[in-house]
């Protein structure tokens, strides 16, 4: 072979046969077309390989649907949190707002209950609310928040709607301080209204205490105690409390009697003053029990004006009743 000859020139084979596979699946494809349409068996075949790929295709899409997942989760517990602290925060203000409104509807009732037994019984009283209270067993006493620039005097007798809580011992321009039944350094003189019996009520520091009861007197247990006006410090006919128990003391010569007290001590943020000058309504059973001449009262000391502690004094001789002189007929 010469030098300047080319490469031998390959077979072509290889592009003859390239039409004739060309044409073959040409054939193929037509026949498939003209059987489908003929038959419909390809669709068939189709729906099955779905069938079997569906998991496949499934499986292919779970990462995007997990994720979705995550978030649309991720989304409605943040919705969640907001909204409960949201409701958290309307139950709070909203029991708040409950418990204002019961404590008011409670003032308000002591209100009406003190206006109402003002009103019945016609006194003339000053309302004053509470401002501090001191409940120890050696100290019995309420600070109101009413002073001498309110009219508030030493001596004056303090009130609820359940009956006497004391007195005012010290008073400032703008503040009181009343001593109440229950202080050990208290006394009162009462009368049991039943019989009219008059006693000293003394206070312990939690309860009320008769002593020196008579045998004779005729207490008894669940009788009413009020106010007898001795000693000129406390009205006639305000309810102190009621005998609870009898008990015979150390020399067994007398009783002494525990009372429940008839004001609510321990509780309420309001009192009434009573002024100079109010008018007193008298138990009617009282009035009647010595209207119709009842058993004569023991002798009990009286408290002395001015001071918490009663001072004894002997019991005075009954005093003829005079009688009015006759007249006759005008000459």
């Amino acid at each position: 072979m010469p030098p300047y000859a080319g490469p031998p020139v390959a077979s072509r084979q290889g592009d003859a046969s390239s039409p004739l596979r060309l044409l073959a699946y040409l054939a193929l494809a037509i026949t498939l077309i003209v059987l489908d349409d003929q038959a419909g068996w390809l669709a068939r075949a189709r729906a099955q390989a779905n069938v079997l790929v569906q998991p496949v295709w499934a499986l292919a899409g779970l990462p995007g649907r997990l994720g979705t997942q995550v978030k649309d989760n991720a989304a409605s517990h943040g919705q969640l949190v907001d909204e409960n602290r949201q409701l958290r925060n309307q139950l709070l203000i909203a029991n708040a707002r409950l418990t204002r409104l019961q404590t008011a509807a409670l003032d308000n009732a002591q209100l009406r209950e003190l206006l109402n037994v003002a009103e019945r019984s016609g006194l003339d009283v000053q309302l004053a609310p509470i401002l501090d209270i001191d409940l120890d067993p050696v100290k019995q006493r309420l600070v109101l928040a009413a002073g001498s620039r309110d009219g508030v005097h030493l001596g004056q007798a303090v009130i609820d709607a359940g009956g006497l809580m004391g007195q005012v011992i010290a008073t400032t321009g703008s503040s009181a301080t009343v001593l109440l039944l229950t202080d050990p350094d208290h006394a009162v003189p009462v009368t049991v209204a039943r019989n009219g019996v008059r006693l000293i009520v003394y206070g312990r520091g939690d309860t009320l205490e008769l002593r020196d009861i008579p045998l004779s007197a005729g207490v008894e247990v669940g009788d009413e105690i009020v106010t007898s006006g001795l000693g000129g410090r406390f009205p006639a006919g305000f309810p102190v409390g009621k005998i609870t128990a009898l008990r015979p003391d150390d020399t067994h010569a007398f009783l002494v009697g525990e009372l429940k007290p008839a004001a609510q001590l321990d509780r309420g943020r309001d009192v009434l003053l009573l002024r100079p000058g109010a008018a007193i309504r008298v138990p009617p059973n009282l009035q009647l029990s010595e209207a119709a001449g009842g058993p004569p009262a023991a002798a009990a000391p009286t408290v002395a004006p001015g001071s918490a502690r009663p001072t004894e004094t002997a019991p005075q001789p009954a005093q003829p009743t005079p009688q009015p002189a006759a007249t006759g007929p005008t000459p």
